[in-house]
């Protein structure tokens, strides 16, 4: 059976987790999310405002933030967390995760993303296309590791932090 989610957003970021959410399945071969609606603030799309969050979010079974801002992303997770809302990880099927490595909620791996064995991925983060997460990586809270960014083997990322597309994390 499907599950119903509510996506914090309704920006370009959450039209990819949108794509993410119509391509995963459950064991059968059904779509996993069957009610996939939006909160913002300036979308037509959205069902209500962010503020609405406590009254709108009690209707679905899980949220999802679709905000790219490190900062805004952590408030509104934080928020859902304290109103004990279901926050799931979203990992796209064509990326690859080591099955030693941990993906932490509110997580989203795009497509051709790597994630190699005994990393850690916190709460709340972003892990672009085409990333690359070396062995024995730790990536803080509510970080984006942007399309083509690399954490080199040991790197340690800290909370909040942004590495843009390209960028290289030294490690060991």
């Amino acid at each position: 059976m499907s599950k119903s989610i509510l996506l914090l957003g309704a920006g370009g970021h959450a039209f990819v987790i949108t794509d993410i959410l119509h391509t995963l399945q459950d064991i059968t071969g059904e779509a996993l999310y069957g009610k996939i609606d939006f909160l913002d603030d300036a979308s037509e799309l959205a069902v209500g405002k962010l503020a609405e969050l406590e009254q709108i979010g009690r209707n679905y079974e899980e949220v999802f933030c679709c905000i790219g801002n490190n900062q805004f992303r952590k408030e509104l997770l934080e928020k859902a967390e304290r109103l004990e809302m279901k926050v799931p990880v979203l990992i796209h099927p064509t990326a690859y995760i080591s099955p030693s490595a941990v993906v932490k909620a509110g997580t989203v791996v795009e497509p051709g993303a790597i994630i190699n064995s005994n990393s850690v991925i916190e709460e709340g983060c972003i892990i672009s296309p085409g990333a690359i997460v070396d062995h024995n990586v730790t990536i803080g809270k509510y970080c984006h590791i942007n399309a083509g960014a690399i954490c080199k083997a040991g790197a340690v990322i800290p909370a909040g932090t942004k590495l843009d597309a390209g960028e290289i994390a030294k490690g060991y």
